[in-house]
């Protein structure tokens, strides 16, 4: 039986404007970008004047724009937060992510909630809910299996969004309150530290030092580049890439590289319209990245966390000689001026320094303390590619130039069913160059300039060849294409949603501080839906467990018990101002809970 097309977006983040219209250009289907408060990176805010520039681009090729609104929120924002909503709305956007459930209780517009990862959209019974509720988009946890997404797609009939790029939080999304604990700012305020990206010590039971000053809890890079036909076999209809801190380059080059890998896959749809041209090749090696790493698509990985926070890069190859200022690789490569390159030292820290000149073979850095002979050497910058970083995106119209009784007319179409019209009324005057006077019609008519647009085909009908001034030609043309651009606004749909109200049981009548509930509308939701015992969130009342995950260090270091190896428990990480946390390992589950020790 011959499958469906599924209909498929790329979702790319926007750290601003025109970050978000470099994602477009490079051929995203949809872009997430921040609000001027309460998304969940408070550096990528953006007011609404841009946002609503932005709304304008995407929309042309048919990309929607989705924004952040997921933080927790505390009474005192709540209208403010509901005040925003509309605005939003008001703006059209197509969508608005979102993690504290007090917001369903808003008097809201019928706009589209999709359900952060933040919601603890993990397991089949929670996820269940919120489809119950009346969600219609939910973005999975990226701690998710295969086999777990085709379980919850086989129970649920919910849009899927997945990320499949970009760095990962070693918590679970909305369980983290490491950030919260050691400097007051939350992650699920858009407010993290990063710490999970800091060295730690890990000691057992009798103080033992099992690794010393290593980054034991900063993951690899997500890259399921690889496996998205099987994400789409599993289910997941939007494949959303992470970055909203990144710059230009960094979305630009990640979306393209995905981008032609969905248009190589069959039997699937884009959700948007549009051309992309690249005037470079798309590698996901040239860009920021802990090296890569598929998590726990297939199964747990052991070798899941990165050498060092930094950008390792791309490897090019091994030192062959050093001199007192220079070195050579044993392989050739180009390398320019202003490159990046970096290395792990003896003490596996990775140290980086600019190329200051490149000489035939020789290579000069800012810093050559530390270049060995045998020492791999990484590239972190390139120069030259990030140069040639560059997308265009246009949508392809077809032409048609007619005779009629008064003068002539120009329809343009394109491939989404619009058009547009333009006319000329002219007394006709046959052309004595004909052969010039085609080439004038075509000319003046493939003069698009600066617009969206692009020539697919043109179809000349006339009798004979006549004579128009070409100021004539690019009036028609001007006027066919605003039209078409009008047509094309306005027949944009954004779909209107409102979720209905109801009071459907929730899978437990208890809520922990880990359902981050931070306001009365949240308490009331949660009350409504049979939780009679609600704990207040840690960003409300701090505790002492600051970190659930599925990275287990047990198991990387070969102690998991069916390692049937033996390890002096408890074990313990100790940050370099000497804070100590401790390790509980819950083996049912598989997961590992980070403790304060001393405070």
């Amino acid at each position: 039986m011959e499958k469906q097309i599924k209909e498929i977006e790329l979702l790319a983040p926007a750290k601003n404007l025109n970050t978000g219209i470099a994602a477009i250009n490079a051929g995203a289907d949809a872009v997430y970008i921040g609000a001027p408060k309460f998304g969940a990176r408070a550096a990528a805010s953006n007011s609404l004047e841009e946002i609503e520039k932005l709304i304008d681009y995407a929309h042309q090729f048919r990309v929607k724009v989705y924004i952040t609104l997921n933080t927790i929120l505390f009474d005192n924002e709540l209208k403010e937060a509901n005040d925003l909503i509309w605005s939003l709305y008001n703006l059209k956007v197509d969508g608005i992510i979102i993690q504290d459930m007090g917001i369903l209780e808003m008097d809201l517009p019928p706009v589209t909630l999709i359900a952060s990862t933040q919601t603890d959209n993990y397991s089949l019974e929670r996820i269940k809910f919120l489809e119950d509720i009346g969600f219609k988009r939910i973005i999975l946890a990226r701690e998710l299996s295969l086999e777990q997404i085709k379980e919850i797609r086989d129970n649920t009939n919910l849009e899927l969004e997945s990320f499949v790029h970009g760095a990962l939080c070693v918590s679970f999304s909305g369980r983290c309150y490491l950030s919260s604990y050691l400097s007051g700012r939350s992650a699920n305020r858009g407010e993290c530290i990063q710490a999970c990206r800091l060295p730690y010590t890990l000691v057992d039971g009798e103080n033992n030092v099992i690794a010393k000053n290593k980054p034991l809890l900063c993951l690899k890079d997500f890259n399921l580049s690889n496996n998205l036909e099987e994400l789409i076999d599993a289910g997941i209809t939007s494949f959303k890439i992470e970055g909203r801190l990144k710059d230009e380059d960094y979305v630009s080059n990640v979306v393209a590289y995905y981008n032609k890998k969905l248009n190589s896959i069959k039997k699937i749809k884009r959700t948007s319209t549009g051309i992309v041209s690249l005037g470079f090749e798309p590698d996901l090696e040239k860009t920021f990245h802990r090296t890569y790493t598929i998590y726990f698509l297939k199964g747990r990985q052991k070798d899941i966390l990165s050498s060092s926070p930094k950008s390792i890069g791309k490897l090019l190859g091994r030192v062959k000689d050093v001199l007192n200022d220079y070195f050579i690789l044993e392989n050739d490569v180009e390398i320019n001026n202003g490159d990046g390159l970096c290395y792990f030292d003896k003490f596996g820290n990775l140290i980086g320094s600019n190329v200051n000149v490149v000489l035939g073979n020789k290579i000069f850095l800012n810093d050559m303390s530390g270049i060995i002979k045998g020492l791999d050497i990484y590239r972190n910058t390139d120069t030259k590619f990030l140069k040639s970083i560059k997308a265009e995106r246009k949508i392809p119209l077809s032409f048609s130039f007619k005779e009629n009784s008064k003068g002539f007319s120009l329809v343009v179409k394109d491939d989404d069913g619009n058009q547009g019209i333009g006319e000329i009324k002219i007394n006709k005057q046959e052309a004595e160059k004909k052969e010039k006077a085609i080439e004038n019609v075509i000319n003046q008519l493939g003069k698009l300039g600066e617009t969206i647009y692009t020539i697919k085909e043109i179809n000349i009908k006339w009798k004979k060849p006549y004579f128009i001034p070409i100021s004539q030609i690019n009036e028609m043309r001007r006027e066919a294409i605003d039209n078409l651009s009008f047509e094309r606004k306005k027949n944009y749909k954004i779909e209107e949603f409102k979720i209905k109200d109801n009071n459907i049981q929730f899978i437990t009548k208890k809520l922990s501080y880990e359902w981050n509930v931070s306001n009365k509308l949240a308490e009331k939701f949660y009350k409504k839906h049979g939780v009679v015992d609600i704990e207040p969130a840690f960003e409300i009342k701090k505790r002492d467990k600051v970190m659930t995950t599925k990275h287990c260090l047990k198991n990387y270091f070969g102690f998991c018990p069916k390692d049937h190896k033996i390890i002096k428990e408890p074990l313990y990480l100790i940050n370099e101002k000497g804070q100590k946390f401790l390790l509980k390992f819950n083996c049912i589950s598989c997961q590992m809970e980070v403790i304060v020790v001393e405070k």
